[in-house]
């Protein structure tokens, strides 16, 4: 599914409205839309509690998962690879998994696909994901370093291709 950017996004300055170049391969079916990040909490992986506001200042993958959903495991390796190659000061992945699942079988699927650098934070209530409008899984959600979210991807993808790292490289301005 290939959803054109909205009215609001073709602005000048709206930094969804500068992706166009880049919205290939895979990359194609992300929704381009700017709208403000929900500012709810969610559990970090330390088990405080935090909002996406912690990550302000770097560009972030908010990815919503959860160890029963099978795109799921497809896509986690990849978005482990692309932490791998570009997190860091400049861009984080940020995976938050939905729901009530227990902390020793979400940590046992991240060992299994091998997506062990991957942080491990949760959102039990499913208050963060309701926010900002899930409705299932996999979602990823781009956001900018000013907190503002620029793109979703409903299902998954190969966050490790070519496409992929072109996308994280102009969003970290690397």
């Amino acid at each position: 599914m290939c959803l054109a950017p909205t009215a609001g996004a073709q602005q000048a300055d709206d930094p969804g409205a500068r992706l166009g170049d880049l919205l290939v391969g895979e990359m194609a079916r992300l929704q381009v839309e700017t709208r403000p990040v929900a500012d709810v909490a969610f559990t970090a992986a330390d088990g405080a509690p935090t909002t996406l506001d912690a990550f302000a200042g770097t560009p972030v993958l908010v990815n919503f998962w959860a160890p029963w959903c099978a795109p799921c495991r497809e896509e986690m390796p990849q978005l482990s690879d692309l932490q791998a190659e570009m997190g860091g000061e400049t861009f984080k992945v940020v995976t938050i998994s939905v729901g009530r699942n227990r902390h020793d079988t979400m940590d046992r699927f991240l060992r299994d696909v091998g997506a062990e650098n991957l942080p491990l934070h949760t959102d039990p209530g499913s208050r963060l994901s309701g926010a900002m409008g899930v409705l299932g899984l996999p979602v990823t959600v781009l956001i900018t370093a000013e907190g503002q979210e620029i793109a979703r991807l409903q299902g998954a993808a190969d966050w490790a291709s070519p496409e992929a790292l072109a996308l994280v490289r102009h969003l970290s301005g690397t």
